[in-house]
């Protein structure tokens, strides 16, 4: 199988990249183009540490393959470099290893951003997708409901 060239459209930059067809976006985002915060973690969408944004929504990155997110937006945890989201993470110590960090706080960001008046039910939900094995969620959700209380304080 020969390598195709494809434009993807990553944290508000277009990468072209050479993949084969059968290539993931979590192996094209860490292998090809370098951005690694997106973790392998099960490789068959149980475990939410490869989690991105995708055209707003949170997509595991293992489960998708990159020939079918070209033409679409692709946010990835270096796009939410000093972002209010992972300072709240910090404030509220909603990690311990960190390896699945990027995964929540991509879905928690993608919550805050289409769901802004969550409640309880719809946080827990959101982050059944997710695994974390070295912390409590309760941090986490402290840290989700602090960013989701303070856009709904403006």
């Amino acid at each position: 199988m020969g390598l195709a060239s494809i434009t993807l459209q990553i944290n508000g930059e277009n990468r072209v990249v050479a993949i084969r067809e059968a290539d993931t976006l979590l192996f094209v985002l860490r292998e090809k183009l370098g951005l690694t915060g997106s973790k392998p973690g099960c490789l068959n969408g149980d475990c939410g540490a490869c989690t991105v944004n995708l055209d707003g929504w949170p997509m595991k990155s293992c489960l998708i393959l990159a020939v079918e997110t070209a033409g679409h937006y692709i946010l990835t945890i270096e796009g939410l470099k000093n972002t209010r989201i992972q300072e709240a993470f910090v404030e509220e110590f909603a990690f311990q290893c960190g390896y699945c960090t990027s995964g929540f706080i991509m879905n928690g960001y993608s919550l805050s951003q289409l769901y802004p008046h969550a409640h309880s039910t719809q946080i827990q939900e959101w982050f059944e997708s997710n695994i974390c094995r070295c912390t409590g969620y309760e941090e986490i959700e402290k840290a989700i409901r602090r960013v989701l209380n303070e856009n709904n304080n403006l």
